[in-house]
């Protein structure tokens, strides 16, 4: 129900003014004083405020001018029994809605405040889509050429359709996680509204308390005006928690009450607030491991869990390769004004045939690079990276005396050979190198310690 605070120190005036919006089934509060009315919308959500500009205790300006500091999308109509034209400009220039005199008809009021409401409703719309703008992504379509992506694809269909469902999103860093969350966005029934996300590796603890649940007033030192936080922000979209896995333990469980629950407390706030949203996660980490070394909590893990999605590192569906490829390719050649358009075939084998440790992010750096570079109407081999024509996917690096039967020693040699390669490619990153040879990365420590093998 809509909310409206009536501020008058005439009864008569705040007990018709009740009277009439009553009628119009809004629900009304009133206050005789400006002191009471900053005390009320401290603590309570108010959406227009029908405010006398002659009060008791201090002037209505100031009411208005703190109320607005309070809460910036307020709504305020200033009521006066004097024709002032200088009180009336300068409530306009504070961020009044409209200005009207005493004795005023039922009609009018209902008239005004009705129009209040629909500029405010206006002001959200033109916000969302301001938004909406602002997030438009570099690409909402999935790639799908191979099978897992076309798996993906459908699963991504059939679960957009159901916007309350909340989405995991699980892949090694650089697969397309955020691509994901936009396309669930996009393709579900609140694509109109808000597409809100944040990382949660890249704000510190307070910091991403404050970005998630927003704040009133004083909570903290320099909380001067009350803050909306993106669970707010986002009324009716989405919010996108990219990294979750690195969010504090602390914050988890206030997230974990928003699942279960639908509502939120502001920082320094009295009451809870319910909210319209839909949550996708997404992870570069294993949940199930970050639960057992006691980083992620399971009961929230289950909460987001509803519906899970796993992206494959890049390497694993090499029929996206190409495809993506020449989606940037084209991209970037028309950001930057050149005339590239294909891919060579010897150029594409290259491409298909390097480990992208940094997936499709490392995919679409290259291609930007290139096309910052170079300028021909076909990418060639003589345009790559060095170390992407240098990554030779061959058969016979592995060499077997033949007098050697020793099933061991060739293993090991084997594993000597493959770690060598897989460090030299990861510029000595033990985590990238991990991922190349698919093994836990304490396993490639162990191993580098047993074959002395020293890190780049």
């Amino acid at each position: 129900m809509q909310k409206i605070l009536v501020v008058d120190d005439e009864a008569i005036i705040r007990e018709n003014l009740e009277r009439i919006l009553k009628e119009e089934d809004y629900a009304v509060s009133s206050v005789d004083n400006g002191n009471d009315a900053l005390g009320i919308l401290e603590a309570t959500d108010m959406d227009v405020v029908l405010l006398d500009i002659n009060l008791p205790d201090i002037s209505g300006l100031d009411v208005l001018r703190k109320a607005k500091i309070l809460d910036p999308e307020l709504m305020v109509i200033v009521i006066t029994g004097y024709a002032s034209v200088d009180s009336a400009v300068e409530a306009l220039k504070l961020g009044a809605y409209d200005y009207i005199k005493k004795p005023f008809k039922a009609d009018v009021i209902k008239l005004i405040v009705r129009l209040a409401f629909e500029a405010q409703q206006l002001r959200k719309k033109v916000g969302s889509l301001e938004c909406r703008v602002k997030q438009i992504p570099l690409q909402v379509n999935i790639i799908a050429e191979s099978t897992q992506m076309r798996h993906i694809l459908e699963q991504v269909t059939e679960v957009a359709r159901h916007e309350g469902a909340t989405v995991l999103i699980t892949g090694e860093s650089g697969t397309g996680k955020q691509v994901v969350a936009q396309s669930l966005h996009q393709l579900s029934p609140r694509k109109e509204m808000p597409f809100l996300e944040i990382n949660c590796a890249a704000l510190p603890d307070n910091l991403l308390e404050s970005e998630l649940f927003g704040y009133e007033k004083g909570a903290f030192t320099d909380a001067r005006q009350r803050k909306k936080g993106l669970f707010e922000a986002a009324e009716g979209g989405t919010v996108f928690l990219d990294e979750i896995g690195e969010m504090p333990m602390n914050l988890q469980a206030k997230l974990l009450g928003v699942l279960e629950n639908r509502r939120f407390r502001r920082l320094g706030g009295h009451k809870d607030t319910a909210i319209d949203v839909r949550i996708i996660a997404a992870t570069n980490i294993d949940p199930k491991k970050a639960i057992e070394e006691k980083h992620f909590r399971e009961d929230l893990y289950y909460r987001l869990n509803v519906f899970p999605i796993h992206i494959p590192p890049l390497r694993e569906r090499t029929d996206d390769i190409l495809a993506l490829a020449h989606l940037f390719l084209v991209k970037f050649a028309r950001q930057f004004n050149k005339d590239f358009q294909e891919i060579d075939v010897k150029a594409g084998e290259y491409l298909k045939q390097y480990a992208w440790p940094g997936n499709v992010r490392e995919l679409r750096n290259v291609l930007e690079r290139i096309c910052i570079m170079y300028n021909d109407t076909n990418l060639k081999v003589s345009h790559m990276p060095r170390e992407i024509v240098s990554f030779e996917n061959t058969e016979s690096f592995i060499k077997i005396p033949d007098n050697v039967l020793d099933i061991e020693a060739v293993v090991d040699e084997v594993t000597c050979q493959l770690i060598h390669r897989a460090m030299k490619k990861s510029d000595g990153n033990t985590a990238s190198a991990a991922r190349l040879l698919g093994i836990p990365r304490g396993t490639l420590r162990y191993k580098l310690k047993k074959y002395k093998i020293a890190s780049l």
